[in-house]
């Protein structure tokens, strides 16, 4: 997992990203740069009972239970993927760290040992809050498909996440009247 990261990025994938796997397995690690406060993003990335917010390929969510480690959620896919239904795991939530584990332990789909670390960090983007997420995943290659095709399909479905979640998450900071920070730190200089 060291294609392209910047050593800021290197540091939280080791940091929080701690995902092993085996040989018939591929993991990785996507990120994305989003123009929006972290409070904001982890809005959306924390509400696991709700992941047709951002993620375009779930039609409908049920959660059985409370919303807490253990909780489970039918999902319910759209039209178009190899699936129709998954069956998935809350494994961690942290608030104050804005990270979120999953783990897919059902379903009719071929992502079999499917576990998702989602880890959200500040970043000034622009002059203005922005969060750098990053998405780190391990599944198992399905049998009578390469490494390569199962990396190329799971991390095209997680750039396309992650393209929503920056495109919803941008949309409603533009709502939001949030000063650049050197015009914030000017303001407080002259009040003194």
């Amino acid at each position: 997992m060291d294609g392209g990261f910047n050593s800021t990025e290197m540091e939280y994938i080791r940091k929080h990203h701690h995902q092993d796997s085996v040989e018939n397995q591929c993991a990785s690690a996507l990120v994305k740069h989003i123009r929006a406060p972290v409070p904001l993003v982890w809005s959306l990335v924390r509400r696991f009972d709700q992941p047709q917010r951002y993620k375009p390929f779930v039609s409908k969510c049920v959660v059985r239970g409370n919303l807490e480690i253990g909780s489970l959620r039918e999902v319910d896919v759209k039209s178009g993927l190899p699936a129709t239904t998954s069956t998935e795991r809350l494994e961690h939530i942290d608030d104050n760290e804005h990270i979120l584990r999953f783990k897919i332990i059902g379903g009719d789909h071929r992502l079999r040992n499917y576990s998702s670390i989602v880890s959200l960090h500040p970043e000034i983007i622009d002059g203005r809050p922005g969060t750098l997420v990053i998405e780190s995943y391990v599944v198992d290659i399905p049998e009578g498909n390469t490494k390569d095709e199962t990396c190329y399909f799971v991390e095209a479905l997680i750039k396309c996440n992650l393209k929503s979640l920056s495109d919803i998450s941008e949309g409603l900071a533009v709502q939001d009247l949030t000063e650049p920070i050197d015009r914030i730190c000017e303001l407080l200089i002259r009040s003194g």
